[in-house]
């Protein structure tokens, strides 16, 4: 238990000390208007009340992240703590912080862009791919499991294809209204309700007869059952996402840097909803550690049911938390990832918007981006679920290595502190190249050997970053050549 109140301090003062530390680093500019005022349409620029902005950033980048992601990264043992703590801190708020505050600077423009603008031409046309796609990857996620969650709390008085249509009406107008018409009613609601869920649950670790494993020397090793074919790194650094650093985040940043009303406000938002996510993360992870007993029970009860963390979070909610745990397990089970899932759908709507200068104000022409997203998500509702979210999880940490890879150099043109974000850039870049070596849906190469190349891949990536870096200084050098004469 003391290791679980420690982790839960040192993730506030994270916030306090390092994230006003961030926030001085990027230089706010109280002053300056933001995108919600300037280029207001009040369809995606509408500006907000801070606390909604909060609320529906919070909901945005949680889904069922910091539940799923936890329960899952909790039966490799009191690592996971370890991970969530120091990820959120360095990695994962870092990340959506300097992701939401560039996006306000660039006037809400999405990351695609962003990375385009500090990574090259090549870059931005692959990233516009690549976060198309991958916020396609979640929206499809995000439609069949929850609809499968709901059918199966509802005793199957539908079939899994009629809840797939339900959501999926309410993906397309919340995809279509403006911001404020539907999404700032409804996620504040469903926000507060997951935060509360957690609240209970905490309050629940802290009344009861639990016994919290510690981080200790002892405890920092791999407890899954099968650790040979799970190995600690890099696998728990990609199970636990959404809890620590996600991609996924940088797609939704902009969607509130498009409502914020003053710069100042962007540590609130963005570095405080990711630590928030973070202390979520945590208090499921210690849940599912001390529910079934402990961390060999948890792996024991996820084999038996073929490692269905909706079902463990069911039954995490109604063991710890009674009658009122199913109710709030419907809320937040079913209502974080379709609260998710329709603003993949959005942000992928106005990446293309974005790329190809497409007007948003008129209806229709929200209708001409969308609808073919949604037909790309249908078609892959028949694809196998656990195949999309093992490609999913993957994709999501390079996402985020790509853009911390892009914050970094825009810190080192405006010649700012960049080893705040190159430190964290390169170990996901280990994290991520070696996962993909070794994992099944890659190349599932020895171990060992997954690891040398790994390492290889990182130093040159970093070694590449320095020549992109050094060819860009001899191009502003002459650009200021140019400009004497």
């Amino acid at each position: 238990m003391i290791s679980f109140i420690l982790s839960i301090v040192v993730l506030i003062l994270g916030y306090l000390v390092y994230g006003k530390f961030v926030e001085r680093v990027f230089g706010v500019d109280k002053e300056r208007e933001t995108p919600a005022v300037r280029l207001r349409d009040d369809v995606d620029f509408v500006p907000l009340p801070t606390w909604r902005i909060f609320l529906i950033q919070f909901l945005n980048i949680a889904g069922l992240g910091p539940i799923f992601g936890a329960i899952a990264g909790a039966m490799f043992g009191p690592s996971a703590f370890l991970w969530i703590v120091l990820g959120s801190i360095f990695a994962g708020a870092t990340h959506d912080y300097f992701s939401g505050m560039l996006s306000v600077r660039y006037d809400g423009l999405s990351i695609s862009e962003i990375v385009g603008i500090y990574l090259g031409s090549g870059f931005k046309r692959f990233m516009r791919f690549f976060t198309v796609v991958l916020l396609i990857f979640v929206g499809t996620v995000f439609l069949v499991g929850p609809a499968k969650i709901i059918d199966g709390m509802t005793g199957n008085i539908w079939n899994v294809w009629g809840w797939v249509l339900v959501i999926l009406v309410y993906y397309i107008l919340s995809t279509l209204l403006p911001i404020d018409k539907l999404i700032s009613k409804l996620y504040p609601i469903f926000g507060l309700a997951m935060l509360i869920m957690a609240i209970g649950l905490g309050f629940a670790l802290f009344t009861g007869t639990y016994t919290i494993p510690e981080i200790v020397p002892e405890n920092l090793v791999n407890m899954k059952s099968n650790p040979e074919e799970n190995p600690l790194f890099p696998i728990l650094f990609i199970t636990i996402a959404c809890g620590a650093i996600s991609g996924f985040h940088a797609t939704q940043s902009p969607l509130m840097a498009r409502c914020i009303k003053n710069e100042s406000l962007g540590r609130n938002v963005f570095y405080g909803a990711m630590i928030t996510e973070g202390i979520v993360a945590l208090i499921w992870a210690a849940a599912a550690m001390v529910v079934f007993d402990n961390v060999q029970g948890l792996n024991n009860v996820m084999a038996g049911h073929g490692n269905n963390a909706a079902w463990a979070a069911n039954e995490i909610s109604i063991r710890m938390l009674g009658e009122i745990g199913s109710v709030l397990a419907i809320l937040g089970i079913v209502a974080a990832p379709i609260t998710s899932g329709d603003t993949a759908f959005r942000s992928a709507r106005i990446i293309l918007s974005d790329s190809f200068k497409f007007d948003q104000k008129k209806l229709i022409n929200r209708l001409y981006l969308s609808v073919p997203l949604f037909i790309v998500a249908f078609v892959l509702t028949q694809i196998d679920f656990a195949i999309i979210w093992r490609y999913f999880a993957w994709s999501n940490q390079t996402l985020a290595t790509v853009v911390l890879w892009t914050i970094t150099v825009y810190l080192i043109k405006e010649s700012k502190n960049h080893w705040i974000t190159l430190v964290p850039a390169l170990f996901m870049t280990m994290v991520c190249s070696t996962y993909i070596l070794i994992a099944d849906e890659g190349f599932q190469l020895d171990h060992n050997l997954a690891y040398i190349l790994g390492a290889l891949i990182t130093v040159s990536c970093y070694i590449l970053f320095r020549v992109y870096l050094s060819k860009l200084s001899r191009g502003m050098e002459l650009h200021q050549e140019v400009k004497k004469l």
